[in-house]
């Protein structure tokens, strides 16, 4: 039987998470693996219904509206409800790839406040998600580092070019660069791993970054 292991594919939205959290679990049922894919938000569950209202700009269509310690509520309870709903059996018995998970709150909320107050922050997320809701902590966190104005472009292009269809988060590139600078001390601070995505101003191949990851990997997953 596999050890349990949740590993967490995080960056910035538009830096291909989805992707690459799906080439990874391909490769792993490759290896005969037990591996069970999930995604965060989850958009399908009433649990994300605060999540929804938040991100479409119902509470305030500028992220600050909803401070760094509401909002993480917000994604803290949908993923409490999907691990306890959806795949508390599958971590207890193989590997769990996440797109997006707690990773998440810590960039895109620290990116909220001063950067004095970001440890502080990190401290009561940690213990709020892991120790109070009591869902794992991932045993691995591969980072996609991408820069927001490729990503940027990358969201564009997915919608069609309309603008209204980004959420608050996604249509603020000012955020978005706080976001990513949060998550270069996050990285840093937390020992996340780091696979730079762009390459002279473009983004790196789907497979390169596949590579890159499976790489970092090698020998990890039991």
């Amino acid at each position: 039987m596999a050890a349990k292991k949740l590993i967490v594919i995080e960056g910035l939205d538009g830096s291909g998470k989805a992707t690459q959290a799906k080439r990874l679990t391909e490769a792993l049922v490759e290896k005969g693996i037990p591996v069970r894919e999930v995604s965060f938000p989850d958009y399908g569950s009433d649990s994300s219904a605060l999540v929804r209202m938040y991100l479409s700009g119902q509470f305030g269509t500028d992220p600050q509206d909803v401070n760094a310690y509401a909002a993480s509520s917000f994604f803290a309870v949908d993923r409490f409800a999907s691990y306890k709903k959806d795949w508390c059996r599958d971590y207890a018995r193989g590997v769990v790839i996440a797109d997006r998970y707690t990773t998440s709150n810590a960039v895109h909320q620290c990116s909220k406040l001063p950067k004095e107050q970001w440890e502080d922050f990190l401290n009561w997320l940690f213990d709020f998600e892991y120790n109070k809701l009591g869902i794992p902590a991932p045993d691995r966190v591969i980072y996609l580092n991408v820069d927001p104005a490729v990503s940027q472009a990358l969201m564009t292009a997915r919608y069609s070019g309309d603008e209204n269809k980004k959420d608050i988060h996604e249509r603020d590139i000012a955020y978005l660069r706080h976001s990513r600078e949060a998550a270069a001390y996050c990285a840093e601070k937390l020992g996340w791993e780091t696979v730079d995505c762009c390459r002279d101003g473009q983004m790196r191949s789907i497979e390169d970054i596949h590579k890159d990851v499976m790489k970092l990997l090698e020998n990890g997953i039991a």
